[in-house]
C-alpha cells in the first residue's frame, strides 16, 4: 500500500469529517480511498472514446486568478468546433460559474474537459455527457441559405439524437 499526503483547507476537512461521520467510516484513509474508487469506475464506465456526445461542462472559478480567464477563453475558442455557448454567472466580487455546452466526438469532448478543469484555479468542475447518435445529413424547404448575392441553396444539417 502507498501513503500520499494531501493539503486542504480547514472548513473543507470539516466537512469531510461530518461526511465521514455521517457514512460511519472509521477514518479519513478509508472515505478518500472509496472515493477515489468511486470516481475512478465512473470515470472508467463513462469513458468511450468511439462516438459522439453533447456535453455540460461546469466549474467555478476565481476570476482574480492570474490570466485564468484569458485562458479558459482561449481553451474554449481553440476548441471552437466543440464549444456551442458559455454562460457565465457572477457568483460573488470574486466567483464566477461557467457553464459550456459542448457537442462533438466524445474522446475530444472529454480531452478538452479535462484541460479546462485541470487549470489552476477551476473548482468544481463537473462534465454531465449525453451520447448521441447522428442521423440526418439533410435539409428542410426552410433551411435557405443565402450568400454574397448567389441563389439560395439548400443547407443540410444533422439531428443529435440520444441513444437513451
Amino acid at each position: 500500500m502507498e501513503r500520499i499526503t494531501i493539503s486542504i483547507d480547514s472548513a473543507l476537512a470539516l466537512e469531510f469529517d461530518r461526511l465521514i461521520a455521517e457514512r460511519g467510516y472509521k477514518n479519513r484513509s478509508e472515505a478518500v480511498r472509496d472515493l477515489v474508487r468511486s470516481h475512478l469506475e465512473a470515470a472508467r464506465t463513462a469513458r468511450s472514446p468511439d462516438g459522439h456526445c453533447v456535453a455540460n461542462l461546469s466549474y467555478v472559478y476565481n476570476h482574480h486568478e492570474r490570466d485564468l480567464a484569458e485562458r479558459l477563453t482561449a481553451l474554449q475558442h481553440d476548441q471552437h468546433d466543440l464549444t456551442v455557448a458559455t454562460l457565465h454567472a457572477h457568483l460573488d466580487h470574486d466567483n464566477c460559474l461557467e457553464s459550456v455546452i459542448l457537442r462533438g466526438e466524445t474522446k475530444a469532448v472529454r480531452i478538452f474537459s479535462d484541460a479546462l478543469m485541470a487549470q489552476r484555479g477551476v473548482r468544481h468542475g463537473q462534465l454531465n455527457v449525453v451520447a448521441v447518435d447522428l442521423q440526418g445529413g439533410h435539409a428542410h424547404p426552410h433551411d435557405r441559405v443565402y450568400s454574397q448575392g448567389r441563389d439560395p441553396v439548400d443547407a443540410a444539417h444533422v439531428h443529435l439524437k440520444p441513444k437513451t
